[in-house]
């Protein structure tokens, strides 16, 4: 199967093919935005603030993991929040609230994954604005909005732009799609409120000069990681597991998820051998997908495991991670909504 994120991370001879698209791409971006901006395409104001969380380029960089930290933090704030997401992978066209009991092919697997935290309401909607206005007219005690994986959805207005920064890829080649793996351009990080760089070794001031850019110092620049050690039996989730519990087994790891080495290298550093198995983003399971030889236990992300359930066995076990976040980020992002006119919780 031809890997197109293969030549994302370099210039290869595709390129000579792919970088006038991208351009043509770039300019369309450009256009979109400026048609925002000055107001001939419409976008709507809620009643209560909106913090977008997003990022510039395509695969997982760890946007889930941030809304629901971030959505933990304003809780413990004393504010009530309401995460909106567009429901990718789902087959819901309306805006409709997710529920732990929904389908992941109804609403999509990350929307199903944030409601099962329960931590607070979770909608879903092609159209994110109309999904939070029918949101806060059922949950009218919430006083801010997340808007998942929004940065781009530009007919919602927010007050703060959080962007992920995926601190070991960077921007790749520094192309935007198809030639490289940015929706927009690594300027845009320059308008955002605050930029998150999940993990990697690369000093954050050190990767955005190799973005040939550097960013006003009103705009935060926060670290992020992401951490979890217990594996949960899918059937049964009382009973647990750490690292040690699998060492002797032949395990198979799998993840379907925008950037599966990442969960690869993070069962490594726990000291977990497995045979890994990636699957496209938002891969629909059957369990023929997972019929593996031999097989003592199935190491899934949660992103994956809610697909799974159906037809898991006690073979089945899921490692939850968590974003462990600056304090600090939650600080400059309630100061940027208090700098808006908004009232303060």
């Amino acid at each position: 199967m031809f890997d197109l994120q293969h030549h994302w991370s370099r210039i290869t001879p595709l390129h000579l093919i792919l970088f006038p698209v991208s351009l043509l791409f770039r300019l369309l971006v450009a256009l979109r935005r400026t048609l925002y901006r000055g107001r001939i395409l419409s976008s709507y104001k809620l009643a209560v603030p909106v913090i977008v969380v997003g990022n510039i380029s395509i695969g997982g960089t760890g946007k889930t993991p941030l809304t629901l930290a971030l959505a933990q933090q304003l809780i413990d704030r004393g504010w009530h929040p309401l995460i909106v997401s567009r429901g990718h992978g789902g087959a819901a066209q309306q805006p409709q609230q997710v529920d732990a009991d929904s389908a992941a092919q109804q609403v999509g697997d990350e929307p199903l994954l944030m409601a099962r935290r329960n931590l607070c309401p979770v909608w879903i909607g092609k159209d994110r604005a109309a999904a939070a206005q029918a949101a806060l007219q059922a949950h009218p005690q919430c006083d801010v909005v997340l808007c998942d994986d929004g940065l781009q959805h530009y007919r919602l207005q927010r007050d703060v732009e959080v962007a992920v920064v995926d601190g070991m890829r960077g921007f790749g080649n520094g192309f935007m799609l198809p030639a490289g793996p940015l929706r927009e351009p690594v300027a845009r990080l320059r308008s955002v409120d605050a930029v998150v760089v999940n993990g990697g070794e690369t000093p954050a001031a050190d990767l955005f000069k190799q973005g040939a850019m550097n960013l006003a110092p009103t705009i935060g620049r926060y670290a992020m990681r992401l951490s979890g050690e217990i594996f949960h039996n899918l059937l049964d989730p009382g009973k647990t597991a750490t690292a040690g519990y699998f060492h002797k087994l032949n395990n198979h790891a799998v993840a379907g998820i925008g950037h599966p080495p990442r969960y690869f290298r993070y069962l490594q550093t726990l000291g977990v051998s497995f045979t890994p198995h990636a699957f496209p983003d938002h891969h629909p399971y059957s369990a023929s997908d997972l019929a593996f030889a031999g097989c003592d236990a199935i190491l899934l992300t949660e992103k994956d495991a809610v697909k799974c359930a159906a037809f898991a066995d006690a073979r089945y076990w899921v490692l939850r991670v968590d974003a462990q976040l600056d304090p600090a980020l939650v600080d400059h992002i309630l100061r940027k909504i208090e700098s808006h006119g908004r009232k303060t919780a």
